[in-house]
C-alpha cells in the first residue's frame, strides 16, 4: 500500500516526529507572500527593558534613575548606547543592518497585565484597556489578507496553536516545536522511509530530530541559546524557499529581580537568533527586514530587588540588510523629573503599530490606507520614519 504525506498529517503520525522537541518552546509561523522581501516578527514575551537594552547615556536624568547603567555601554551615537550584551550586533549597526526605535509602545495603559500587554501587541487594536479587535485576529494575518496572490505555505507539521499575531481568516502554517512526543526506533524508522522521497519532509524529520536533542541536561542559558539557533535556521531555510514572513516570540523578559543577571541571557538570545538569520539567508539577508517587539517597557527605576517592574515606554529593534540602519529612532521625552509616565515609566512618544505599519508600507508594499482602516485600525501613521532602504 502506497502511503502519502496527506494522509500521514491526518493520521498524526508527522505530529509525533515534527513536534519530538523542547516542551514550552514557541510556535513559528509562516506566509507565503509574493515578491522577495522578507519580513521577520519576533515576539520579546515578558516586557523588555529598553533603557537597558539601549541606554540614554545622553540623559543626564538617567544617572539620577539608574546609576548602574549611567556609565557603561557601547556608544552608539552621541545619546544612546547599547547593552553589553548586543555587541555582537554592532557590526551589523555600523553596516546600516541595526536599528532601535526607543521611547514606543503599543495603545495599551496602565493595567500592565502580560496577558492583555502580549494580546494588544499581537491583535493591533487601538484600545488602551486591552480591548481586541471584534475577529481577536492578528495584525500580521490581517495584512498578508493585503497582499494580492499570498498563499499559505505547504505544510510538513501542525502545531498546537498560532500565534494570535497570524491568527485570522488568511491561511498559514505552522511548524511548533512545543510538545516532547517520544517515538519508538520503529515509528522513527517508519517515518524516516515514509519521508524518504520527500527533500521537504526528510528534511523537516531531520530537523525536529536535531531539536528534541536540545533537550538535555546543559545550563538553562545554553539551551535557551541552542533553541534560539534552531528556531531561527528553521525560519531562515523556510525564508530561502517559499516563505516570505515568519513570527515566533522568545521568552525571559520578565526581569523583575537581578535584571544585571538575567537580561544579558534574553538579550544573548536574541543576539543568537538575529545572527543566525543573517548568516543562514545568506544573499537574501539583503532583502530581509527583522522587527523585535515587546508589550510594553519596563518602570524607570530599579526597585528593591534589583530588577525592574512592568512600565510602558519602551524600545522595538529592528535589523536586516533592507534596512536604512545605523540609527536610534525615537522622539526622546526625557528621563528628568516631570517627564515620566505617572512618574514611573519611560513615556511613549511614538506608537509602536506605525513603526510596524511603515516596514509593511515601505518595505511589503501594502498600501497605507489600507494599514490605518484594516490592519491597524484607527491608527495615525504620521510621517514616514525611512526605515527602509
Amino acid at each position: 500500500m502506497t502511503i502519502h504525506r496527506r494522509q500521514v498529517l491526518r493520521s498524526g503520525l508527522a505530529l509525533g516526529c515534527s513536534l519530538a522537541a523542547t516542551p514550552l518552546m514557541t510556535p513559528v509561523t509562516f506566509a507565503a507572500t509574493p515578491g522577495d522581501a522578507r519580513l521577520v516578527v519576533i515576539v520579546l514575551r515578558g516586557g523588555m527593558d529598553g533603557l537597558d537594552a539601549i541606554r540614554p547615556l545622553g540623559d543626564p536624568g538617567l544617572k539620577a534613575l539608574r546609576p548602574d547603567l549611567a556609565q557603561e555601554g557601547l556608544a552608539l551615537d552621541g545619546m544612546f548606547a547599547l547593552h553589553p550584551a548586543l555587541a555582537p550586533l554592532l557590526p551589523l549597526w555600523q553596516a546600516g543592518e541595526f536599528a532601535a526605535a526607543h521611547a514606543v509602545s503599543t495603545p495599551y495603559r496602565d493595567r500592565r497585565s502580560h496577558f492583555d500587554g502580549q494580546d494588544v501587541l499581537e491583535n493591533g487594536g487601538n484600545d488602551a484597556e486591552g480591548q481586541l479587535t471584534p475577529a481577536g485576529d492578528g495584525w500580521l494575518n490581517r495584512a498578508v489578507a493585503q497582499m494580492q496572490g499570498a498563499r499559505a505555505e505547504t505544510a510538513f507539521a501542525v502545531g498546537y496553536t498560532t500565534l494570535m499575531l497570524l491568527r485570522g481568516q488568511q491561511e498559514i502554517s505552522t511548524w511548533a516545536p512545543d510538545a516532547a512526543l517520544d517515538l519508538t526506533p520503529q515509528a522513527d524508522l517508519l517515518l524516516e522511509r515514509i519521508y524518504a522521497q520527500d527533500p521537504l519532509f526528510a528534511q523537516a524529520h531531520a530537523e525536529a530530530e536535531a531539536l528534541a536533542a536540545l533537550e538535555g541536561d546543559g545550563p538553562i542559558s545554553a539551551n535557551k541559546a541552542r533553541r534560539a539557533e534552531a528556531l531561527a535556521r528553521f525560519t531562515a531555510q523556510r525564508l530561502r524557499e517559499d516563505t516570505r514572513i515568519a513570527a515566533f516570540s522568545l521568552g525571559g523578559w520578565d526581569t523583575h529581580a537581578r535584571q544585571d543577571r538575567t537580561l544579558p541571557r534574553a538579550l544573548s538570545e536574541l543576539v543568537t537568533a538575529i545572527t543566525v538569520l543573517r548568516d543562514t539567508l545568506g544573499l537574501d539577508w539583503s532583502r530581509t527586514v527583522v522587527m523585535a517587539v515587546t508589550e510594553f517597557g519596563r518602570t524607570a527605576r530599579l526597585n528593591g530587588s534589583g530588577g525592574t517592574d512592568h512600565g510602558t515606554g519602551g524600545a522595538a529593534l529592528f535589523a536586516g540588510g533592507a534596512l536604512a540602519g545605523g540609527r536610534v529612532l525615537s522622539d526622546w521625552p526625557g528621563l528628568r523629573e516631570g517627564a515620566l509616565f505617572q512618574d514611573r515609566d519611560l513615556m511613549p512618544t511614538r506608537d509602536l503599530r506605525a513603526m510596524a505599519a511603515w516596514v509593511l508600507r515601505d518595505h511589503m508594499n501594502l498600501p497605507r490606507s489600507a494599514l490605518e482602516t484594516l490592519v491597524f485600525p484607527g491608527l495615525d501613521m504620521g510621517a514616514a520614519p525611512r526605515l527602509i532602504a
